[in-house]
């Protein structure tokens, strides 16, 4: 809304002028769109799959998430999938990853969290984190990093050797899918169609029943025994 003011000049009369709110920029209106998703300090907001664990090998170090398998509780890993509290449909969600030397983890998205299901990737896909040059997964198509893990491999190799960081985005838009690597898009499909129930049947997943059918559902970051280390998490509203 717009103000006025009145000037008094010295022949007595006055002149209005408008006094305008300051229009933000486009970027400013999109920085108020998104949503952090790790506050860089704390795990609120996270929690593991199912409460497996009490999570303590997932640590916040110098603003990230980092997975450290040395972390155990009565001899065991204190680990698990780390899945956030809430859950979301049609979005737009951007991190920074980066893994060790022959790891592996991996980004699920569209999670089912129930009692049902004993693991996250029963229901939803995952994109993939890897070390390419090291992880023996990496010898399998649609295994590798930036894959839609075993269902469609990408179109272009952006991944960034070990121990250096990459940007990934999940796009999800009524079942348009697009999976994008270091800002290049390379995964780009439609869920929950005729191909889509193709492209499972064909997979590992094929005796999951719910797998890949969620349109409304948790992120999480996969615990596969491996460090790795998230950053920069955040999501918006399609």
């Amino acid at each position: 809304m717009s103000s006025v003011m009145f000037f008094i000049f010295p022949n007595g009369t006055t002149s209005p002028e408008q006094t305008k709110t300051p229009v933000m920029s486009s970027e400013q209106e999109n920085a108020k769109e998104w949503i952090s998703l790790f506050d860089g300090k704390t795990k609120n907001g996270w929690h593991i799959y199912n409460n497996e664990t009490n999570g303590s090998a997932w640590t916040v170090v110098d603003g990230m998430l980092f997975f450290d398998p040395s972390i155990k509780v009565d001899g065991k890993t204190a680990g698990g999938d780390i899945v956030t509290d809430s859950s979301f449909e049609n979005y737009h969600l951007v991190l920074e990853w980066k893994i060790s030397q022959n790891g592996n983890s991996g980004m699920i998205f569209n999670i089912l969290e129930d009692a049902q299901h004993e693991h996250s990737y029963e229901t939803g896909p995952e994109m993939q984190v890897l070390d390419n040059s090291g992880h023996p997964d990496a010898k399998i198509i649609k295994h590798r990093a930036g894959d839609l893990y075993d269902l469609i491999t990408v179109s272009k190799e952006t991944v960034k050797p070990w121990g250096e960081w990459n940007k990934a985005e999940i796009k999800v838009y009524k079942g348009k899918l697009d999976l994008y690597l270091n800002g290049t898009n390379v995964v780009s499909t439609t869920m929950w169609d005729d191909n889509w129930k193709a492209l499972i049947a064909g997979s590992k997943f094929k005796t999951l029943p719910e797998f890949g059918t969620i349109k409304k559902g948790k992120f999480g970051l996969q615990d596969h025994g491996n460090q790795v280390w998230y950053r920069n998490i955040k999501i918006r509203k399609l």
